[in-house]
């Protein structure tokens, strides 16, 4: 099974992507045979929803879900860089940054909402490295944004 019909399955689709970079960075960086993908804190256009403190205003859960959410932002950018994702020969790392109040401890709960989707879409292709941490705060106030390094062919 490929990992469109993967996602079709599992009812997931790929969020539209924004249009572009900023002038000194970009959505995504090919160096050699591994693909760089810049943190994102929410699907473009879906700012609403994703903002607080994870262990205040948002839940552990719906933190996952957000955290999942971002994932498919990631493998939307995965595809765009790559233009199949069979080209994917690993995802080697994760990096998952939650806004937390101090005394949260379930960083690496929430980012699995994102890990787990990657092995769900990709297999044994889809585990990976991974660093969860906690952080008193993140661009527009997002409750978490996350980071990824792909190796492909």
């Amino acid at each position: 099974m490929t990992a469109e019909q993967k996602l079709k399955e599992l009812g997931f689709t790929l969020p539209e992507l924004s249009p572009g970079g900023l002038p000194s960075a970009h959505p995504w960086v090919i160096s050699g045979s591994h693909l760089y993908l810049s943190g994102r804190g929410a699907p473009f256009g879906k700012d609403t929803g994703y903002k607080g403190k994870v262990g205040a205003e948002i839940s552990v859960e719906e933190a996952s879900d957000h955290a999942r959410d971002v994932g498919l932002y990631l493998l939307a950018l995965v595809k765009q860089a790559l233009g199949d994702f069979a080209r994917v020969k690993q995802v080697v790392k994760v990096f998952g940054m939650v806004n937390a109040v101090p005394e949260f401890t379930g960083h690496s709960q929430v980012i699995n909402g994102c890990s787990d989707l990657f092995v769900a879409v990709l297999g044994e292709r889809g585990k990976h490295s991974r660093s969860a941490i906690g952080v008193a705060s993140l661009p527009r106030g997002f409750a978490v944004e996350i980071e990824a390094t792909v190796e492909f062919e």
